[in-house]
């Protein structure tokens, strides 16, 4: 799981860091808001610790701008102890609120416990904005992949192409099944279109391209997304 820890005060996020990443999280760090923003949108944050009073942007519009395309949950660090404060927080999204001073063993347990609320929410998969194979994540909502927590863009035929697989796992398809699903032509096949396409495909998700671990020949009838590593 990925978090992004968006604060100013270094020690703090140095502190936050350490101990999220011995509770086993990937932690991205940003020192101000804007900052905030770019890191969310090169890495698939699966949730976000924010300050309030932090330069450029702030946490509530920091808040009001991931609200804008995402629904992750969103825990609000904060010195003032204000009920206004609180009431301003959650009414724009936010899911938890902690006052400083606080321990980093609550901390990681409220960031578990709003994981799990947030994971059990989104456990349908036809509501799902995303699919996750291995270190491959797909997001639905802004069409990109994440592999390893990196942003990698495709263009409409490769992401169409990549969502049939991933939504079908372990399935074998034709190369005249994959041009149908992708191009939409019930009379026109062209078994080259395919095969260049799963070409680049496999160089943007495949670590190495000419020894595929994703996207897998099946020789004689066509190709499928495998779950496992190795040759299977």
């Amino acid at each position: 799981m990925n978090i992004m820890i968006a604060e100013d005060e270094i020690d703090l996020q140095n502190l936050l860091k350490i101990n999220l990443q011995d509770a086993g999280y990937t932690v991205f760090t940003a020192s101000d808001g804007i900052e905030a923003l770019s890191v969310m949108k090169d890495h698939a944050i699966d949730l976000a610790v924010l300050d309030v009073v932090m330069p450029k942007l702030d946490g509530f519009n920091l808040l009001r701008k991931i609200r804008e395309t995402s629904k992750i949950p969103v825990i609000f660090l904060t010195a003032r102890n204000d009920d206004m404060d609180k009431i301003l927080g959650l009414g724009l999204g936010a899911d938890d609120y902690m006052i400083k001073p606080f321990s980093p063993s609550e901390l990681i347990a409220r960031v578990g416990a709003q994981l799990r609320r947030y994971n059990e929410y989104s456990s349908d998969k036809q509501n799902s904005t995303k699919i996750e194979i291995r270190d491959l994540i797909l997001d639905k909502d802004s069409c990109l992949l994440y592999k390893g927590g990196q942003a990698t863009q495709l263009n409409a035929k490769e992401y169409k192409l990549l969502l049939y697989f991933m939504t079908s796992p372990d399935k074998v398809f034709t190369k005249k099944q994959l041009y149908k699903a992708v191009w939409d032509d019930e009379f026109y096949y062209d078994d080259n279109t395919v095969m260049v396409h799963i070409s680049h495909l496999r160089n943007k998700i495949e670590s190495d391209p000419k020894n595929p671990q994703y996207i897998k020949t099946i020789r004689g009838i066509g190709y499928k997304f495998s779950t496992n590593e190795g040759n299977a």
